[in-house]
């Protein structure tokens, strides 16, 4: 075997270095899929914020309609909530505006922030009286929307949201542009992509 390149000649140092190469690859394929991996998820953290936001909207927005419209079941045990009493009426409103803005990605932090407080004011004021732990008392589901909600006030809606259209998805994005250009790097580019 010569150690001169002849791309004519396969057994030349270049096929030599390549096989070396890509047998070096081939034993740091865990540590590299695993990074691999993790960038992928990284990628589509976005779009999972988005589909966990549309779902909890959706199922928030079902109870308000439910309990104002008595569809879907109705109210507990069928039928709707009687105009203004307090509190039923006004957290069947609050559920069905604040779980459709937050289900289209419209005002969401605002909306989600609404619903947490409602649904904190539920779990302490009707659940947590009857016990101490939400499976004593009945109020894992309120529990549930309450901390659902808070994440999203702190993470944003995510993909697939109306805000993006508008004043503040579009900000955020200008904001990742701004940053992106005074560092010269993408933040959801810092885990190395691996094929």
């Amino acid at each position: 075997m010569s150690n001169t390149s002849d791309p004519g000649n396969p057994g030349t140092s270049d096929e030599t270095s390549a096989t070396t190469a890509g047998a070096g690859t081939t034993a740091g394929t865990g540590a590299e899929g695993a990074a691999g991996l993790t960038a992928r998820l990284d990628r589509a953290r976005p779009y999972a914020l988005g589909l966990f936001r549309i779902v909890t909207g959706l199922f928030f927005a079902c109870h308000g309609a439910a309990s104002l419209f008595g569809v879907l079941g109705g109210a507990k045990g069928g039928g709707t909530v009687e105009v203004g009493t307090w509190p039923g009426w006004y957290a069947a409103v609050i559920q069905l505006v604040a779980g459709g803005l937050v289900m289209l990605g419209l005002g969401t932090r605002s909306a989600a922030f609404l619903a947490s407080g409602s649904m904190a004011y539920a779990y302490f004021k009707v659940h947590q009286p009857e016990g101490l732990f939400p499976l004593q008392n009945g109020g894992e589901l309120s529990a549930l929307f309450c901390w659902a909600f808070l994440l999203l006030v702190f993470t944003g809606p995510g993909a697939l949201a109306l805000d993006r259209l508008f004043g503040a998805g579009a900000r955020d994005g200008a904001d990742a542009a701004a940053r992106e250009k005074k560092t010269g790097t993408r933040e959801e580019q810092a885990t190395p992509v691996t094929a």
